[in-house]
């Protein structure tokens, strides 16, 4: 991937920061002393000649800032802006961008993953889109924008091995009940991370899922769509380690040391301190306190435990319309996507239950 180096210029004028790049310092001065002539001429700014960097700041104040986005959402837009976008366009005027400009800093995460590239694109198509929609150019040069060949990482199903030591350390570790509850349940973390006592309905024998925490924050929220507020029923080990571990309706299952929400490097704590056990106990090798060698699989993450319940409810032969609501899925798409992942021993049980409607195809001396 290229490297780009910047000259950055910022000023203050009626109480609004402004800020302009360019690839040497000579160019830098020269944007800024174009800018402070438009600022004290009144000149309109919001124009095709603006800087992309100028127009960026203002897009993000009017358009996202005042939107119901998270702030780690925000920082998104910042991070992508600021390390690929920024440093190689933030110089030019809108007007003269062209959609080869944009490809090419597409292009140049060739390799990297399907999900930032996805969202590199999306920033820029917002960008400009709204560029184009403001009428301060003549045309959308972020439409038609085509990924480059990238990884799409998928979540999988852990396996049959990894499954036994996963329930053998949650037996005594202190983050097990957590692990097997979205094991046993697919709650996403967040939504976990945010149940009280008194969402655990033991007389109805189920879960009550209605908030999570806020991605990138502590705070507790509704879930982003209505999909996400359902019930979920208890499998019978799960509710016995749920009765045993109760307490005051009101107080969090999974709380910090001092009875607080847990925020997103918390509840990521809990995952990593139960992953490094689990390594162990598949027979990593470990000198001075640290792993010299790995037993798990590097691709085993945490939400593997919530792609297994799904996967696991397919094995049993659960319609994926229940599927759906189960998982908090706003859409079947998201579901058909991993129950269709192949799985052979599932392939097999449905290829056998052809053999019940009609046990009498071969009849007589028939031969082949």
């Amino acid at each position: 991937m290229a490297e780009y180096h910047y000259v950055r210029k910022t000023i203050r004028w009626g109480g609004k920061r402004y800020e302009v790049r360019g690839r040497t310092e000579a160019e830098a001065l020269e944007n800024l002393s174009e800018l402070l002539s438009a600022l004290r001429e009144g000149r309109q700014i919001r124009s095709g000649d603006t800087l992309v960097e100028i127009w960026y700041q203002e897009w993000k104040r009017v358009y996202k800032v005042p939107s119901d986005l998270t702030r780690k959402s925000l920082k998104l837009y910042d991070e992508k802006y600021g390390k690929y976008i920024g440093p190689t366009i933030g110089y030019m005027r809108l007007r003269d961008v062209r959609d080869i400009h944009l490809q090419s800093i597409l292009n140049d995460q060739r390799g990297m993953s399907f999900s930032h590239v996805t969202k590199l694109r999306m920033v820029m198509q917002e960008i400009f889109h709204q560029a184009y929609r403001s009428r301060l150019i003549a045309f959308d040069p972020s439409d038609g924008l085509k990924l480059p060949k990238n990884e799409k990482r998928s979540h999988r199903s852990i396996t049959d091995e990894e499954r036994t030591h996963i329930l053998e350390v949650a037996s005594y570790h202190p983050s097990g009940l957590w692990v097997l509850l979205i094991l046993y349940t697919g709650l996403r973390p967040g939504e976990a991370a945010a149940l009280q006592w008194k969402d655990i309905d033991f007389d109805q024998n189920e879960i009550h899922v209605y908030k999570a925490i806020e991605s990138g924050t502590s705070t507790i929220k509704t879930p982003k769509t209505p999909a996400g507020i359902r019930d979920i029923p208890m499998r019978k080990d799960l509710r016995q380690l749920l009765w045993n571990s109760r307490g005051d309706p009101f107080s969090l299952l999974f709380p910090t040391r001092k009875g607080t929400i847990r925020s997103p490097t918390s509840v990521w704590k809990l995952w990593n301190s139960f992953a490094k056990e689990l390594d162990l106990h598949m027979g990593a090798e470990e000198q001075d306190g640290k792993i010299v060698h790995h037993a798990i699989a590097p691709d085993l993450t945490l939400y593997c435990l919530r792609h297994t319940f799904c996967t696991d409810l397919q094995r049993a032969g659960v319609a994926i319309n229940i599927a759906k609501e189960l998982m908090g899925h706003s859409s079947i798409a998201v579901t058909a996507d991993i129950y269709t992942h192949r799985n052979l021993s599932i392939l097999h049980q449905n290829i056998s239950r052809l053999d019940s409607l009609d046990s009498g195809i071969l009849r007589g001396n028939a031969q082949f």
